[in-house]
């Protein structure tokens, strides 16, 4: 029997399946990975915005990871929302205890409408206790402007922001992804070891792109479970995402989610799959 490449994703849930948990899970499929979560909110929210959040409580996220590490043991490791001081604490002591394992931090602060999701002084908890453990952290340009405390408006910026996030704050590597800029679609990757990459792709116009950071990140982290080297696995997650925006599935009220199966209809005509 071939080996199966498992990844985990800590993080909150989209009851609509756009983001979170949800789309790990959907991406983790997609590229042939075995997907395991352990949840640490509960999210009431849809395409137009955050209604409620509901916290888990500390002691049964620690039960939810004992039990996944215990049993099937991740291939590679990325976190998403993790909404309170206390739960990066938490998750600080348990990604150091698994130090072997390739970690994603996706720094969730906005939800897509511009909902915040965590407060400022926990955005400064997330700097020193997660982002140094990160084998790549993923900001957007909101996310990178707070982690380092600069503007970024072009993409110069972004490859200062993109150096200083992993001399400064300790992350293995990173990847600034500038879909809120104008023009083509430009993310900066940094690591120490290959210096500075820029990552770019078509864009798409379309407002329908809820998810797309978790998206991404859930891609490399199935990657990495698979062994792939760093910068290959965010080349390949760039054109999953890429592929997820583009055939957009055109549905909900608000910014609606990506296509998760998109990749699979790559070279086809059309941009939508009600098309």
């Amino acid at each position: 029997m071939s080996t199966i490449y498992r990844a985990l994703t800590i993080a909150g849930t989209d009851p609509t399946g756009g983001a979170g948990i949800q789309a790990d899970l959907k991406t983790f499929q997609e590229l042939e990975v075995y997907g395991m979560s352990v949840i640490t909110s509960l999210v009431a929210q849809n395409t137009t915005g955050v209604r409620a959040i509901h916290h888990v409580p500390l002691e049964f996220i620690d039960q939810q990871f004992q039990a996944v590490v215990d049993d099937i043991y991740p291939s590679a490791i990325k976190t998403g929302m993790i909404a309170l001081p206390e739960m990066m604490e938490l998750l600080q002591q348990q990604l150091n205890s698994h130090k072997n394992v390739p970690y994603v931090c996706d720094p969730v602060m906005m939800a897509k409408n511009g909902d915040p999701l965590l407060e400022k002084h926990v955005r400064a908890k997330l700097r020193e206790t997660l982002v140094p453990l990160a084998t790549i952290v993923t900001p957007n340009i909101a996310e990178a402007e707070d982690l380092i405390d600069m503007q970024i408006d072009d993409i110069d910026d972004m490859e200062k922001a993109a150096i200083r996030i992993v001399k400064e704050l300790g992350a293995q590597s990173v990847v600034v992804k500038g879909g809120s800029l104008t023009g083509d679609a430009v993310d900066v990757f940094y690591s120490r070891e290959t210096g500075l990459f820029k990552l770019d792709a078509p864009r798409t116009d379309t407002k329908h792109t809820h998810g797309t950071g978790c998206t991404f990140s859930a891609a490399i982290c199935a990657q990495l479970a698979k062994g792939i080297a760093l910068l290959d696995a965010v080349q390949k997650a760039k054109a999953f995402t890429a592929d997820a925006i583009t055939w957009s599935l055109q549905i909900g009220n608000g910014y609606g989610p990506t296509n998760h199966w998109g990749h699979r209809l790559n070279g086809l005509p059309g941009k939508n799959v009600n098309q």
